[in-house]
């Protein structure tokens, strides 16, 4: 590296691109940009957080540790009262690459909303509820954004077009180039030390579309993007890493815990009393007051912003339906699924209406893991699932989730409460698998190598790439076998160093200091209609609740 650009990375991360498809479409010639890092730079395949999901994997990635320091478990926490609160970027614990490695230009990196206040220049990723000033830092980016790059989206709900999938890979594919913009009018700023830019786009394709002649297309331009990058790194002498967060594999069947819980006895659903009696004989369930309500021009968006909190968790908690929040008699229920296969058992010490003794725990979780591990297609005879002990993934967290679930090849992990354990994936056509990409590039980096590594991996490798000290309590390793004999990463002794940040549960709920346990500030009253509060601080938890109850979000 030259004196003056010494020390710069690249990060270009990729949501959800499969090791084995993309090294299959290199092998036959279709992405040459790939084709030129797998033969001049280092390559393989990136073991993803358990369970492999997006909420949990790019705090990992972009902090080096595991989901128990960084605080992230989902996309929504679960509180005591079994409610679901959005997470934000104010509950992920401890720096990330961007608080370590300054000047940065981060974009689109999910799980970032609100901007942080960096040193350099950030625009929040998925779940960035809107584009507003709350959206990038500095505030004012979020204007020149919009002028510069007007068609500009955060992203693509992929559910919404699954009788449309011809229409969405054209949406998808406008989505994807004004990304590009994004990334180009980011590009000008040359005052960085750590450029770490995402599309989501491959996660939200695959999710949709698996044939081979569609996600083809959309590579060659994603290579067309990498190609890019590749020049804008050489001219730099700068270090270029790409990685994605998971893999993806094929649905066959979607696979539901709770409805194995709930035949064991282990939870019980609401007993169907009084008006959800009623409305249940009259086949009136939460889903077909959605379809029906949406067949004259209401979306699910606009009762949860223009009705009374109150109006809507009551009607949510009559109707009967498969949501988790409001369709489980918890006072009745030893265990319970919230999010991608995250089981937690209905601790007494832990939840509001718990009901097994904290010494039972950990027999429970024997008996569930052994239940979940033998649930089996009825068509095929295979097992579908594999669990993992919560306490294993998560060590320095006791409330951490008690098991998580991971589905085998195949089938998808879905927490509804279902009347059938297996069930049609209808227009779901792939979802996560463990097995990502890792790809790095530049002056010090070996030619032609091939490595595997996990997404703890990675910040402390680009750390030690860019000439800086690993801490210590980063879970990950130095991919040292990355870097070509002689050179400066490769002879230059691994530092570390301690700089508070080691340890810790990552939870929220401990930074008392912080009022609600989330921003760190005093904050003022929630509107009406659960949006925002007084002080313009972005409060989710009323709307997200709200989703869960009307079974819009799982």
């Amino acid at each position: 590296m030259s004196e003056g650009d010494a020390g710069r990375a690249f990060v270009l991360g990729l949501d959800g691109v499969p090791w084995d498809r993309l090294s299959r479409w290199v092998e036959a010639g279709e992405l040459p940009n790939f084709a030129a890092l797998f033969e001049e730079g280092v390559t393989g395949p990136l073991d993803s957080t358990r369970p492999a999901n997006t909420a949990l994997a790019w705090p990992s990635i972009s902090a080096g540790v595991r989901p128990d320091k960084h605080g992230i478990y989902a996309f929504h926490a679960l509180e005591d009262d079994y409610r679901h609160r959005l997470n934000t970027s104010a509950d992920r614990s401890g720096p990330a690459l961007w608080d370590r490695l300054s000047p940065a230009v981060v974009a689109n990196v999910p799980m970032t909303y609100p901007a942080s206040p960096i040193e350099g220049r950030m625009v929040a990723g998925m779940l960035s509820p809107r584009t507003d000033e709350r959206f990038t830092h500095p505030p004012e980016l979020a204007a020149e954004i919009e002028r510069e790059v007007p068609d500009y989206a955060v992203g693509l709900d992929w559910n919404e077009y699954g009788d449309r999938p011809t229409e969405f890979a054209a949406e998808l594919s406008a989505l994807l180039d004004a990304r590009r913009e994004l990334m180009q009018l980011l590009l000008d700023d040359e005052d960085w030390r750590l450029f770490f830019f995402v599309y989501t786009a491959p996660d939200r394709l695959q999710h949709l579309r698996w044939e081979d002649e569609v996600l083809i297309e959309h590579y060659r331009e994603l290579d067309a993007v990498l190609g890019d990058v590749r020049e804008y790194v050489a001219e730099r002498d700068a270090t270029l890493f790409v990685a994605s967060d998971h893999g993806f594999g094929p649905v066959s069947k979607h696979v539901h815990p709770n409805t194995v819980l709930a035949r064991a006895g282990h939870l019980s659903p609401k007993n169907e009393s009084g008006s959800r009696s009623v409305l249940s004989r009259l086949g009136l369930t939460k889903s077909r007051v959605m379809d029906g309500l949406e067949r004259v021009g209401i979306d699910d968006a606009m009762l949860v912003t223009h009705l009374p909190e109150a109006l809507v968790d009551g009607v949510a908690a009559r109707v009967p339906g498969e949501n988790a929040r409001y369709d489980v008699a918890y006072p009745e229920t030893r265990a319970f699924v919230h999010g991608p296969g995250n089981l937690y058992v209905n601790d007494a010490a832990r939840f509001e209406q718990g009901i097994v003794a904290p010494d039972g725990v950990d027999a429970l979780k024997d008996e569930l893991a052994a239940l979940l591990e033998d649930v089996r297609d009825p068509v095929t005879d295979e097992s579908a699932l594999e669990v993992h002990d919560g306490d294993d993934l998560f060590p320095t967290d006791p409330r951490s989730p008690d098991l998580v679930i991971e589905p085998r090849a195949g089938y998808y992990v879905k927490p509804t409460l279902s009347e059938a354990v297996f069930t049609d994936p209808n227009a779901h056509a792939a979802d996560h698998r463990p097995e990502g990409i890792f790809l790095a590039w530049g002056p010090d980096v070996a030619a032609g190598a091939r490595i595997e590594g996990s997404v703890l991996d990675v910040a402390p490798t680009v750390l030690h790439a860019a000439g800086e000290a690993v801490p210590s309590g980063m879970d990950g390793r130095v991919l040292t076998e990355i870097f070509a004999p002689g050179s400066p990463a490769a002879t230059r002794p691994i530092e570390t160093t301690d700089d508070g940040h080691d340890g810790g549960t990552g939870r929220p709920g401990d930074a008392e200091e912080s009022g609600d346990g989330r921003s760190g500030e005093d904050g003022g009253d929630e509107r009406d209609d659960g949006t925002e509060r007084d002080d313009g601080e972005e409060d989710f938890s009323g709307v997200e609740e709200r989703l869960q109850g009307l079974g819009y979000l799982e």
